[in-house]
């Protein structure tokens, strides 16, 4: 293994220092280390917190977070270098940023169990590699990181986006927008399967030549003066009525242009994200196109400290999805705070995730071209 070589010594140190790990049943103490953010972002961080904190008050399992003291691999692996000397052996990481430290640590600490969420092959390489060439297939990717004790989760966003995109227009939206942060393969993901969702729902509905999607991203994940200035001439100008903001930060430009046009909605993305994006203007988001992250960590939590069936999830990178036809059991779904109305109830949603479940309906994953539409669909590339 390629990266036994490079961080041995790194280990040899640390192994010095660090409080042996004890992973016999019963004796298990679970950390949750943030990414750039804290607790309280309405989002990766804070839904995996409160998810690690109710299992452990539940199970009376020791829990502690950890917030590194700034947004580096390096001061990440810092956080889980304490975790780790504190005694904690479940380290629950959420977000891609973690790849790096996954390299870094894994091997380090071959007793603890490491539980990654939305962190892909992609960016484990993209972390390991200084020439990553972005061929993920070109590359095994367990030589860079000591898998054996490392739990990998990504999700099929294509699905929630796909949800997402049939709501809007099942609600009556018929000018739509789709914000992408940077073209990752995970944003992509989520734009493409809003663009088969929003054409599926037009055809059911006979209004193909109605429905427009203005298509963008902003090539970074937070929003600016430039990009609210964009989303601006969506909304004033293009007439644009709800906006997809998939992107980490980037939802504060859609808010701050919607909040400008009476009745401008937007629809947030990973988390439940009414409560920040409403703090723009009530009522403002219609739904969010969200991951499980909350069903992940309880899942993962319970098969290692409850069931102990660690062996059955070490070394797996698992894309999950839907795994049942009620909605709120699956990996990917629409917010609980969706604004339901007549033309798509929450009655209506639930036999949409059925179909989807029962295969009545599939959406594609590939990402390598806008899927055909029947609607009009106009892409503008980057904005910056």
């Amino acid at each position: 293994m390629k990266r036994k070589f490079l961080v041995a010594a790194m280990a040899a140190v640390v192994a010095l220092t660090a409080v042996p790990v004890s992973a016999a049943e019963g004796d298990y103490k679970v950390a949750m280390v943030t990414d750039y953010g804290d607790i309280t972002d309405q989002s990766f961080n804070q839904t995996t917190y409160e998810a690690c904190m109710a299992f452990c008050d539940e199970n009376g399992v020791d829990f502690k977070y950890y917030k590194p003291v700034g947004d580096s691999t390096a001061e990440r692996v810092a956080s889980v270098d304490q975790a780790v000397a504190e005694g904690y052996n479940v380290i629950v990481m959420p977000g891609y940023a973690f790849a790096g430290a996954i390299v870094e640590t894994s091997e380090m600490y071959p007793d603890v169990k490491f539980v990654a969420l939305d962190v892909g092959k992609g960016d484990i390489l993209e972390a390991a590699i200084p020439d990553y060439d972005y061929q993920p297939d070109n590359y095994e990717v367990t030589d860079y990181y000591y898998s054996d004790n490392v739990y990998l989760a990504i999700y099929q966003e294509e699905l929630s986006g796909y949800m997402a995109g049939y709501a809007a227009v099942k609600m009556g939206y018929r000018h739509l927008g789709f914000l992408g942060g940077m073209a990752v393969p995970a944003v992509v993901r989520f734009g493409y399967g809003y663009v088969q969702g929003a054409n599926d729902a037009a055809k059911e509905l006979g209004a193909e030549g109605d429905v427009t999607i203005e298509y963008v991203y902003g090539n970074q994940f937070y929003g600016d003066a430039d990009i609210t200035a964009y989303m601006d001439t969506w909304y004033q100008t293009n007439g644009v009525e709800v906006v997809f903001a998939c992107g980490g930060g980037i939802y504060t430009s859609a808010a701050e242009a919607a909040a400008k046009v009476e009745g401008s909605k937007v629809i947030g993305v990973d988390t439940d994200q009414a409560a920040i994006i409403d703090a723009y203007g009530e009522g403002m988001t219609i739904t969010s196109a969200m991951k499980g992250l909350a069903p992940t960590v309880n899942t993962l939590l319970t098969e290692i400290i409850l069931n102990d069936n660690w062996d059955a999830y070490a070394g797996q990178l698992q894309n999950l999805g839907l795994v049942s036809e009620v909605p709120e059991e699956n990996y990917v779904q629409l917010a609980p705070s969706t604004v339901w109305n007549d033309t798509f109830t929450e009655d209506d949603y639930k036999a949409l995730v059925k179909d989807m479940f029962e295969g009545n309906i599939t959406v594609s994953n590939d990402i390598s071209a806008l899927p055909a539409v029947d609607i009009t669909v106009n892409e503008y590339g980057n904005i910056k």
